[in-house]
């Protein structure tokens, strides 16, 4: 019965062993298949981000427009900034902008355009959060009445995360990039205006005062898919080893 006993031990380790080798491949192979998807999405965000500017499509067309396949995009079109309310939205810093360092804010306004609002990420001012009269002052600036020709970046709502502060509409203060929670807050789509599902990321004009502070677009994404691929075949290679070193060791006993 000892015999037997060790027998079924050692295959049972030995199918322990087979199954923990096989996933660890499984994720190793995961892992490529993931980094040659991350290789296509740099390559096309790229291509989007040094793209000379297209018409922005007529609102009906804007359902038709997806993350997927338009963030980022390149646009260009001429726009009145509307006598509405602006939005501070709260940034410790930019993942795609060089030349912004937190905190401040970036300023949202509406803007009017083939009939329908448009919600406009003017740029970044900083050290908004302590002086709010300079994003008042930034933005009244722009609100001039007088069409003006926009260049930007398609860029569609952030979902809030779970520990995302809640908005203070009185003090116009976001958290997150929503322009569609500000839109209904603040009324932008009043009259029966249509509110663009996207935003635009503001590349230029560039205010005479600087302020705000729009600029163009750089996206990094991580690209770490690789050395996670080595390390799930290396556990793989390393269990296998030490599971032959183990049953060679059984074989002799």
């Amino acid at each position: 019965m000892t015999g037997i006993a060790r027998r079924r031990g050692s295959l049972g380790f030995a199918i322990v062993t087979l199954l923990m080798v096989a996933t660890c491949l499984g994720l190793g192979f995961w892992q490529l298949q993931r980094r040659v998807e991350k290789h296509t999405l740099i390559a096309a965000l790229d291509e989007r981000l040094t793209a000379a500017p297209v018409a922005l499509p007529p609102p009906a067309q804007w359902s038709a427009l997806t993350p997927a396949k338009d963030e980022f995009r390149r646009v260009q079109f001429t726009a009145t900034y509307a006598k509405a309310p602006d939005v501070m939205v709260y940034s410790s810093g930019s993942a795609v902008r060089d030349d912004v360092s937190g905190p401040g804010t970036w300023a949202f306004l509406p803007a009017q355009t083939d009939g329908a609002i448009v919600a406009v990420n003017t740029g970044f001012v900083q050290n908004t959060m302590q002086d709010r009269a300079q994003q008042d002052r930034a933005a009244g600036r722009l609100v001039t009445g007088e069409p003006v020709k926009l260049t930007g970046y398609l860029r569609f709502p952030e979902t809030a995360g779970t520990f995302t502060p809640s908005e203070n509409v009185s003090k116009r203060l976001w958290f997150s990039r929503d322009h569609l929670a500000m839109a209904r807050a603040l009324g932008w789509g009043e009259g029966g205006r249509i509110v663009a599902p996207f935003y635009i990321d503001l590349e230029s004009p560039v205010p005479a005062s600087g302020i705000p502070k729009p600029g163009p677009l750089k996206v990094r994404l991580k690209d770490d898919h690789m050395q996670y691929a080595i390390t799930w075949f290396g556990l793989a290679g390393a269990m296998a080893i030490a599971f032959g070193v183990w049953w060679r060791a059984q074989r002799r006993a």
